[in-house]
This record gives structure tokens, sequence and C-alpha cells, in this order.
């Protein structure tokens, strides 16, 4: 069934957000999600990974015919030869669309039509702390700053109580924000018999 245009919102059909939303409701399992990404060395800082499959809703999905490809690079003055973003700028494109994405979508469940939206994030870091010269430096980013332009039609109280609401709910933002566990695992191979 297409939607009317009054049926879309922020560029989200709400007839189908608020079936998906109702679906979760009286199956809380449909809404567990496995997200993967693989990834593959080059050479010096170059690294290619690839994203295609998850599962969600309950099944293996199926949708992504051809997988999407990111180059990981650095600049030169981090050894490398602009062969793509690097990773820490990649966090920030993470960061910058999980944000963007759950700004829009909760102002079109509130009834908010967004007209603009853009932001600008910047990320501080001590290179210290990655190359082992100064015990005392972070590895990561120090601080992530994100500053958002957005024009709406509602109040100014209404945007920023989204913004909050925003802040607290993005996945990507929770997950640098509340230190998520990773493990590393070496998985070995072995040679095939000769």
């Amino acid at each position: 069934m297409n939607a009317s245009s009054n049926d879309i919102r922020n560029g989200f059909n709400i007839e189908q957000m608020n079936q998906t939303v109702e679906a979760l409701r009286q199956d809380p399992s449909l809404a567990q999600f496995e997200f993967r990404a693989r990834n593959r060395w080059i050479s010096g800082g170059e690294n290619r990974s690839t994203i295609q499959s998850f599962y969600g809703a309950g099944r293996e999905d199926d949708s992504r015919k051809e997988p999407f490809v990111f180059t990981n690079g650095e600049p030169p003055v981090l050894l490398g030869n602009n062969e793509g973003g690097n990773p820490v700028e990649f966090l920030l494109h993470a960061l910058a669309g999980c944000v963007t994405t759950t700004t829009v979508l909760h102002a079109a469940a509130r009834g908010i039509r967004i007209k603009s939206l853009s932001t600008e994030l910047t990320g501080t870091m001590d290179l210290q702390g990655l190359l082992a010269l100064d015990e005392t430096a972070p590895i990561g980013y120090k601080h992530i700053q994100i500053d958002m332009q957005i024009e709406a039609d509602c109040s100014e109280q209404e945007l920023d109580e989204l913004l909050v609401f925003t802040k607290a709910h993005s996945p990507v933002c929770n997950t640098v924000c509340q230190p998520v566990p990773v493990t590393l695992n070496r998985i070995t191979t072995r040679q095939a018999a000769a």
C-alpha cells in the first residue's frame, strides 16, 4: 500500500512506523538485532570494511544484494596516502548519522516536521595515548562536540526536549558515551594438509 503525502513525515511512513512499534510491543524478541562488519587489511594504514548481512526482526535479512564497501586510510602525516577517511573519522560519521536519524525519527513520532538539519562534529585526540608515549594520555577521543543546526515547525522548548531525548536514545551516541564491552579474539587458521 502506498502512503499518501499526508502519511509521510520527515521521510518516514508514519503508518509503517506505528505498525513497527506495535509489532515490537507485541513481541519484544523482534527488537533483537545483530549487525556485522568484515574488514581486511590492504597495506600500511589502509584496510577495507564490507557491510551486508544482519539479523533483525526475527530473521536473517536478505534485502542487501551487494555489500557496502568502506575504505579506511590515513593522511600522510599519519603515514598513509589518504586512501579514505581514518577510523576515528568514521566514528564521527557514524555518530553524526545516528544522531541525525534519531532526531528526525523521534521528531516525526512527535508530530514535528524538520525543515532542515545539519551537524558538524569535532573530536579532539592526543596521539601520545595511541603511541604509548604518555601513559596518562587517553587512547581515544578526549571530547566530541556536535554542533547541530535545526529548523522545525515547533517551539524552541520542544526542540531542546527533542535533542535531550536524542542524546539519550541514539544507539551510537550511547555506545560512545557509555563504554560497551569489546572482546578481541584471535582466530587461528590451520594449514591445509599437503
